[in-house]
């Protein structure tokens, strides 16, 4: 078994505890979605862009209930989280052609969560070769693009979704 370290994730997960409020239910509000990279919301949850991303176009999509468990969502709220994910994979796909991607939802602090009183889902596009020996030689991640040049490609996309003219897969 090979094993991924990833110990700049650390400083990140324990500076979470030391802000108020949730990203999920303030980033929202913000008066400028882009600057807060709040790429849309649909009936009960809300598509973000990671701001401490694995990858370019790593996306975040939270019910907007502040809930840490997924069973403590209402059926609506589950079925309405279940087709924007579905939908987001779909934008990811179109958007970027990753070769891949990985999907995860860390519930609880010791299985991962930094954000762990609100529960949210993970897409992270993947490429070939799109890990390197930066990480573990210099503690340095390359990103290719910045987060903004990111928010800018997939936004008229998830406009799109939000606003039922495309179901993006579904």
């Amino acid at each position: 078994m090979q094993h991924l370290w990833a110990p700049w994730r650390m400083t990140y997960i324990d500076s979470v505890g030391d802000r108020d409020g949730c990203i999920f239910c303030d980033q929202p509000k913000a008066p400028d979605l882009r600057l807060a990279l709040v790429l849309g919301e649909s009936s009960h949850s809300v598509i973000m862009l990671n701001k401490y991303p694995y990858n370019n176009g790593h996306l975040l999509i939270a019910p907007k209930r502040h809930e840490s468990q997924l069973f403590g969502l209402p059926q609506e709220e589950y079925q309405d989280l279940c087709r924007t994910l579905k939908a987001s994979m779909g934008i990811v796909a179109r958007v970027l052609n990753p070769g891949g991607m990985n999907l995860g939802m860390n519930v609880g602090r010791c299985a991962g969560a930094g954000v762990e009183a609100h529960l949210h889902w993970h897409i992270v596009p993947r490429w070939e070769g799109d890990t390197n020996f930066m990480p573990v030689m210099a503690e340095t991640r390359v990103m290719p693009q910045h987060l903004l040049d990111s928010y800018d490609r997939f936004s008229p996309f998830f406009r799109e979704f939000l606003a039922g003219k495309d179901d993006q897969g579904s």
